[in-house]
């Protein structure tokens, strides 16, 4: 229950970007509307995968990350909340003729930026194994914003939009989408601000 609590307060404060938290650096190439495309700068990642449908793992992942966030399972500081929270499926590589690429099913990676004054030498390491810490490249992305509850089916109908949307702009995605979500869970739906993007690659 305590865990659940604390869980909670993470997606309440760390995911509510209208007062005043980070966010990561972008530059805008494109907009149109709810798509965009953006470079972002290069940031650095705490995630942990976990099980489940989309919706319950979101919140099961929120457990190991604010134990990191806020220092209760490693010593030092604590570490500033930022916006958004990330949630993508999980990847497999398969070493094959040719290279294929699927998701793992029932598995999820959440994930929180970490602040952009830290490197991955002054950041504290996680005292649960199952928190990783990763550098993530700058990367160009496009980006559909949608707002409402982010259910399954939701989350289903914006990923296939926006991959509409990224093949009619003649673009070329890699990787699986990543949901990200700015607002604390008392936000009324039609003012929730959440986004769908996939990575671009680039010509």
């Amino acid at each position: 229950m305590k865990r659940l609590v604390l869980a909670l307060g993470v997606l309440m404060t760390a995911a509510c970007a209208t007062t005043g938290v980070e966010e990561p650096a972008f530059d805008l190439v494109l907009s149109d509307g709810d798509f965009e495309v953006r470079d972002y700068a290069p940031t650095i990642l705490a995630e942990t995968t976990v099980e489940g449908d989309a919706v319950g793992s979101r919140f099961a992942g929120f457990g190991p990350l604010a134990d990191y966030i806020f220092a209760k399972d490693r010593k030092g500081e604590e570490i500033a909340m930022t916006a958004p929270v990330t949630q993508a499926p999980r990847e497999k590589i398969e070493m094959t003729a040719p290279v294929t690429q699927k998701t793992e099913a029932g598995k999820w990676t959440v994930g929180f930026t970490m602040p952009a004054g830290y490197t991955m030498e002054t950041l504290p390491k996680p005292g649960n194994p199952a928190v990783k810490l990763l550098e993530q490249p700058g990367r160009k992305m496009a980006v559909l914003s949608f707002s409402g509850t982010a259910g399954n089916s939701r989350m289903e109908a914006v990923r296939k939009e926006l991959l509409a949307k990224v093949a009619a702009a003649g673009l070329v995605t890699k990787g699986e989408p990543v949901f990200a979500f700015y607002d604390p869970p008392w936000t009324l739906p039609f003012l929730r601000r959440n986004e769908v993007m996939i990575e671009i690659a680039e010509r």
